[in-house]
């Protein structure tokens, strides 16, 4: 059986509200079902299907219990959770071109954008709150019709 596509991605913060609004605000995924694990955290779905357990699962670190997220995925030092280490980024096929960077322009949240030469791709890449680096991918059609190829 080969990969069919991107489960989900995690990322560990002690600011789970601010990954939050990122998340639901900013990138337009929505808070769903999240099974009753004994740490905080956010499960966030893309659409309305919730059989897939979401796109991105926000994992809270209670400074003041950390046990329960010890005891379920280990230890980890807080240091080391900033950026995205070793994975570069992470990227969804999106389409809303010109919604997403009103969005972004209305929470004064900076990225960059570009065209993937030969591939019919408009890029944005954005950084959570977590400093994980998120890439949008659009059709192409959608920057020329915005004017923005």
């Amino acid at each position: 059986m080969g990969i069919r596509k991107l489960g989900h991605y995690s990322v560990r913060t002690v600011d789970l509200e601010a990954s939050r609004r990122f998340y639901t605000g900013v990138l337009g995924l929505r808070e769903g079902f999240r099974p009753p694990f004994k740490f905080p955290g956010i499960w966030l779905y893309a659409g309305g299907d919730e059989a897939d357990f979401g796109v991105v699962h926000i994992i809270g670190i209670d400074r003041d219990d950390p046990q329960g997220l010890k005891d379920y995925l280990g230890d980890k030092d807080e240091a080391g959770l900033a950026g995205t280490g070793a994975i570069d980024h992470v990227a969804f096929l999106a389409t809303g071109l010109g919604a997403m960077r009103a969005r972004l322009a209305d929470a004064g949240h900076p990225f960059t954008e570009r065209t993937v030469p030969s591939l019919g791709l408009y890029q944005l890449f954005i950084a959570d709150p977590s400093g994980v680096t998120v890439e949008m991918n659009y059709p192409h059609d959608e920057a020329r019709d915005l004017g923005l190829a």
